[in-house]
Parts: C-alpha cells; sequence; structure tokens
C-alpha cells in the first residue's frame, strides 16, 4: 500500500497548430461597414479573426452568414468578422450589388469588395462559402468550407482567447464595424408579391422581415403583416380556401396567413434547417426545412422550391405532410425522372394546368416539371449549367440568363423570366422555343405578376413595385455571353489523388456508431472527363484517371462528415454534420499537379 499523495495531473498543452502568416486583404472595391477607413491585418492584430469568403447568389454562404452571428455576437470583444466578398456572377462584381447585398442580407461586419478575386487567390479559396481562422498574431490556424462549422470555430476562438490571453498578445474592445445611416422607404428589398383577390398586392418585404398588403396603386401601403413572426420571407402563393402560403425563408418554415382574419399559422418546418439524413418525408411540423424560397399551387398540393438543398418539396395541407418531389441534393443541372434530376438553388415557381415552371437560379437556366404516365419528369427549356450565363435572346438552346430568381406565366402559354442579374424581364415561349426580351433598366427583378393585363414586377433593389405594358415587341439587346471567372487548376494527365482534408474539432471524433460518418460523391462535367472515379463512397479521398483526350471540364465533389463530442460519459453527445459542394475548374496539362486537396475543416498537412 502506499500512502504518498498521487503526483498532480499536468495541464493539457495547448493543441500545436501549423503557423501560417496570413495574406494581406485586399480588393479593387474597397471596403464596406468600416465608416470610409481602409483595414489592413495590421489593424486587426491582437484579434481573433475569422475570414468569410462568401458572394451574395450563394445560398450556402447566406446560411453561414446566419449560423456566425450567435458567436459573432458572443466574442464581440475579441472576435472580428471580416468578409470578403468574391463573386461568381459578373453582376456581383458591380460595387453597388455589394453594398446592397450587405444591407438585405444585414451583415454587421467589415466586408472587403473583391471582384478581381485577388484575396481569394492569395488564400488559395477553392469554394463558397469557405472561413479561414487568424490568430492575433496574424497566422493562419485553421480553414473551412461549406456549412456546419460554427461550433468548431467557437471553439477554436476560445482556445485561442485563452492562449493568447497567456500571452499577452489579445486586445480586447470594439472592432471596427460601423453601422451604415438607415434608409427610409415604404419597402426593403421585396422578395415575391402576389395578386390578392380584393385586387391589393401582398408582398414579401424581405429585409423587414414582414409582408406588405399595398393597394391596387401598388405603392400605397394598407397593412403591415406579422412583424415578428418572419425572418426574410420570399415567396408567397394564394391557397384554394383563401390563405395565402408564406415561405419563412430564413426561419427554415412554411405559414400561412388568412387575409380575412389576420390569422397567422405555422403549417411545416421545424425551425431547424434539414441536414443530409435528416428526414425527408412525414407530418410537415416534425420535418426540416431548408430556405424554402418560392410557393405555388399545383395538382392539389404546396410545391416549395427549396433552395437550401437544390430540391423542390410538397406540402399537402389535407394530410399535413411534407415529402421531397424532386432532385437529389447534388447541385447542378441534370433532367430526367424528378427523383433522379439536380438542380441549383431553385428559387422561383410558376403553375399551369400541366407544368410548374422552375427558377434555377445558379444554373441561370428556365426547366420545368410535368406528370409522364404516373411519374414526374424534370425538363429544361434554357440553360446549360453551373458556370454559363449572360443576356443572349433567341433560340433556347444557346440562349443565355443571369441568376434569374422569378418566373410567371403568362395568359398565350409563354413565360416571363425575372432575370435578376441582367436586371431585365425577359421571355420564353415554348411554341416557338425562343426567347425574348420585354423590358431593361430594372433593379434586380425577383418576381412578376400579372394585373389586368399589364404586368407588375417586383425591382428588388430598388424598393418597389414596377407596372409595366406588356409589349408587342421584343426589346432588341446586345448579346453578351459569360462563364464564371475562376481560374482552373492544372492537373497532370492520368492519376490524380483526390485528397478532401477534415480534421474533427477539438473534443470532437468522428461519429461511427452507425457505421461510416463521411461521405465523398464525385462527378464531372463533361462526364468524359472521368474515366474511372466517379460515383459514391465513405472515404474521403479518391484516385481519379483522367481522360487523355479530354483537355479542360469541371469535377464536381460533394464531401460530408460528421462529428460528436468525445465524451464517454455523455451517452447522447451533441452532433455537428459539415458539408460542402466544390465545382473545380481543371485543365489537364503535363506540368499539372497528380494531388487536389479540398479543405472540409482544419490545415492541409
Amino acid at each position: 500500500m502506499n500512502d504518498a499523495a498521487p503526483a498532480p495531473t499536468p495541464a493539457p498543452e495547448p493543441r500545436r497548430r501549423a503557423r501560417v502568416r496570413a495574406p494581406e486583404l485586399i480588393g479593387k472595391g474597397g471596403w464596406l461597414n468600416t465608416g470610409g477607413k481602409e483595414l489592413t491585418l495590421a489593424d486587426l492584430r491582437g484579434k481573433c479573426v475569422v475570414v468569410d469568403f462568401w458572394t451574395f447568389c450563394c445560398v450556402n454562404c447566406l446560411h453561414v452568414l446566419d449560423e456566425l452571428r450567435e458567436l459573432e455576437e458572443k466574442h464581440r470583444d475579441t472576435l472580428v468578422i471580416v468578409g470578403v466578398h468574391s463573386p461568381k456572377f459578373v453582376h456581383e462584381a458591380e460595387h453597388q450589388a455589394v453594398v446592397d447585398a450587405v444591407e438585405r442580407y444585414e451583415v454587421h461586419h467589415p466586408v472587403l469588395d473583391d471582384p478581381e478575386l485577388a484575396t481569394w487567390k492569395q488564400y488559395a479559396v477553392r469554394a463558397w462559402p469557405t472561413l479561414v481562422v487568424i490568430d492575433p498574431e496574424g497566422y493562419v490556424v485553421a480553414q473551412h468550407a461549406g456549412e456546419g462549422h460554427a461550433n468548431a470555430i467557437r471553439t477554436l476562438v476560445e482556445e485561442l482567447e485563452a492562449e493568447h490571453e497567456a500571452k499577452g498578445t489579445l486586445r480586447r474592445g470594439d472592432g471596427p464595424y460601423v453601422a451604415p445611416e438607415p434608409v427610409a422607404t415604404d419597402l426593403r428589398f421585396p422578395g415575391k408579391a402576389v395578386l390578392l383577390p380584393s385586387g391589393n398586392l401582398l408582398v414579401s418585404d424581405t429585409t423587414r422581415h414582414q409582408l406588405v398588403e399595398l393597394a391596387a396603386d401598388g405603392e400605397t401601403v394598407v397593412r403591415r403583416i406579422g412583424e415578428g413572426v418572419f425572418r426574410e420571407p420570399q415567396g408567397i402563393a394564394l391557397l384554394p380556401d383563401g390563405k395565402v402560403v408564406v415561405a419563412d425563408t430564413v426561419n427554415h418554415a412554411l405559414r400561412t396567413y388568412d387575409p380575412s382574419s389576420g390569422a397567422i399559422e405555422l403549417v411545416a418546418g421545424t425551425g431547424k434547417q434539414w441536414w443530409q439524413g435528416s428526414p425527408t418525408s412525414g407530418p410537415a411540423l416534425e420535418v426540416d426545412l431548408s430556405s424554402p424560397w418560392d410557393v405555388a399551387w399545383w395538382q392539389g398540393k404546396v410545391w416549395i422550391a427549396m433552395a437550401g438543398v437544390h430540391q423542390i418539396w410538397t406540402y399537402d395541407p389535407e394530410s399535413g405532410t411534407v415529402e421531397v418531389a424532386a432532385g437529389t441534393t447534388n447541385e447542378g443541372l441534370v433532367d430526367g425522372p424528378a427523383a433522379e434530376a439536380w438542380f441549383a438553388q431553385p428559387s422561383g415557381l410558376a403553375a399551369t394546368e400541366d407544368r410548374l415552371w422552375i427558377a434555377d437560379s445558379e444554373t441561370s437556366a428556365v426547366r420545368w416539371i410535368e406528370r409522364e404516365g404516373d411519374a414526374y419528369v424534370v425538363r429544361t427549356a434554357v440553360g446549360t449549367g453551373l458556370f454559363d450565363f449572360g443576356h443572349r435572346d433567341g433560340a433556347a438552346d444557346q440562349a443565355l440568363l443571369q441568376h434569374p430568381l422569378g418566373v410567371t406565366a403568362l395568359p398565350d402559354g409563354s413565360v416571363a423570366i425575372s432575370d435578376t442579374y441582367n436586371h431585365a424581364l425577359r421571355r420564353f415561349d415554348p411554341a416557338t422555343g425562343e426567347v425574348s426580351t420585354l423590358a431593361t433598366d430594372l433593379r434586380e427583378p425577383s418576381d412578376a405578376v400579372l394585373v389586368d393585363g399589364d404586368i407588375v414586377v417586383v425591382e428588388s433593389a430598388r424598393h418597389r413595385l414596377t407596372r409595366l405594358r406588356l409589349p408587342e415587341e421584343a426589346v432588341q439587346v446586345e448579346s453578351v455571353a459569360h462563364r464564371t471567372k475562376r481560374e482552373a487548376t492544372e492537373v497532370a494527365p492520368g492519376r490524380l489523388r483526390l485528397d478532401v482534408v477534415f480534421q474533427a474539432p477539438t473534443g470532437q471524433k468522428l461519429d461511427e456508431r452507425y457505421g461510416p460518418s463521411t461521405r465523398l460523391l464525385v462527378s464531372s462535367t463533361p462526364p468524359e472527363l472521368l474515366l474511372g472515379g466517379e460515383g459514391t463512397g465513405t472515404d474521403l479521398f479518391r484516385e481519379l484517371d483522367l481522360n487523355p483526350d479530354v483537355t479542360e471540364g469541371v469535377l464536381h465533389v460533394s464531401a460530408m462528415a460528421a462529428s460528436c463530442d468525445d465524451d464517454p460519459a455523455n451517452e447522447y453527445p451533441a452532433c455537428h454534420v459539415h458539408q460542402q459542394d466544390w465545382g473545380v475548374p481543371v485543365k489537364v496539362t503535363e506540368a499539372g499537379v497528380a494531388r487536389l486537396p479540398l479543405i472540409l475543416a482544419g490545415m492541409d498537412g
């Protein structure tokens, strides 16, 4: 028997991290939310810094903005979040568009407008959104791509606070954020509109988190609805019983509004965002949704443009259930049977008797769903994929749009398109297969509604409704074609090693209680680029065989990892899902690399 006192347990050493000096933050568009001050990394020394590479077209980026709000508030005296706006579309490179987006999405931290992707390239970013953590001494200590990393970053920030408080290198106090002056308008970035039986118009006043009923003139405010209930509402649709169904986008929910009584009722969604592995059907109030952006009544159900997961869902008021109707959650443009189709942020819906029209924003496409026998199929009218866009009229198979958010069925069977980033109202005629331009000089039109033979356009970035006569002849517009301006990664021909880097956050481990906790899906455009390695697996690495006859293309990579708190005493540990989709342009050259690392979370060793 040994009566000696046990030796004290040594304090755990701080986790050792790779130290890479953070590149400077530079962008031709300058800084927003700083009161006019130009920031440098030296100005942020002593603070924990999270650099958020985002672009305002990207719903995943909007999810991350919401994920970071609690962290930003809780650690406001030690943490500075810096948004680096890195555009995908040409319109997103316009400075005023970035200014609008910062207000529209209530971004309450400094934002660097980087239209030429200068800082994006310096940090070797490959995907929207990407988060980079910089310690108080100016070194990069972590990188995360995609959604679901808020808890990991919170843990890391708390570690950095303790470590640098002890070293004397932490500086507490207010950050550099300066709020812009508020602007008084009746509407602020309205999203969608619907004509009420009374002749009045109901509008989703997105940034003010309300619905607004306007008189028939489209200007006079009759009433404001739902203060404190909605969060960035978007789509609105009339139901047969006279109620209105509303896509309560940031609350991940559907609600109904009764214009006769004023009652608002939650009918679908739990308030939590849907993640991979969650139920995709069941009682509507027990199933998570993800950023529902528009709604339409078609074939006895409410159809939902579920932008956050690139799918179309339905809600059946009679049975009180929801289910997936089309889409796999993979982001892209693939037609065919509804269950196998790919969408990319569907954001607008319009129903006719036999078709449900869809504005598929990230592919700059207009698509439709129709019944074929006993099943639904998906077709594309205009659009080719994630990276091609522009303003070009003519035959639909070569016409170009730029991030459309709305579609409106017209009486003659054609479809009006709110071609948002082209600031135009376009038209697709299924009878002729032609695309034309109806009106230009709009400002981010996001929806349109027919009223007495005219068309009322929601000019989101002008904060108003604009009434137009439907022209008999199209407007002539000079054709412009674009591709997303991202440098291709040069890869060597033959075998390419793909590594998705994932390191579980401190205090967590991969959740393997019910089988593999990781998933990797790989495909390519064109499909001929890959001779082997495509498909789904559970390892976060893959050997890809590149076709020597295809010199360039895009690798589509989707990765998911689930980690849980590593505490054996906790029977129900908290778990977190991390996921991201990449579209990596590649060029096959002899001097290219033989390994392609994509960082989901951590640092590439």
